[in-house]
């Protein structure tokens, strides 16, 4: 059976970062943090404020490089298959497009601003994520 480490002060201080970062975006550019529609942004057709997006998601990406190269360690592991691990992202891509963003979009700053569309899409984010794990730990044991 697959382990999880709970990491209670790292899962902290992502949270605190993951909400400055959406309150400095909605403050300064009057945009909301969900970083499927700041992707989508990016792609072909390309919105005419790209470059903020491409700013949000280069610091999403060098944040984690820089704690690293501060000498901080980040512990993580895929105990699952790369067809799964497949399976899995196509399942979320397409929860994605039906709830019309992602959970970051959703359960950090929908719910924030008390979107009932966001805290319906966050539910039932959390109760599939909740059936999943319980089929996969329980009844598939992968």
């Amino acid at each position: 059976m697959m382990e999880t480490e709970f990491t209670p002060w790292m899962s902290l201080g992502g949270g605190i970062l993951i909400g400055i970062s959406a309150v400095l975006l909605m403050a300064f550019n009057g945009r909301i943090a969900g970083m499927t529609g700041i992707i989508s942004g990016i792609v072909p057709p390309v919105s005419s404020d790209w470059a903020w997006r491409v700013a949000f998601l280069a610091g999403a990406i060098l944040a984690p490089v820089l704690f690293l190269t501060a000498g901080g360690a980040i512990d993580y592991a895929v105990p699952v298959s790369l067809p799964l691990l497949a399976l899995g992202g196509l399942i979320v891509g397409v929860g994605v497009y039906y709830g019309a963003g992602c959970t970051s979009g959703h359960g950090v700053c929908g719910m924030a601003r008390l979107s009932p569309r966001s805290i319906v899409a966050t539910i039932t984010f959390m109760i599939a994520t909740g059936v999943t794990v319980y089929v996969i730990r329980h009844i598939v044991e992968i």
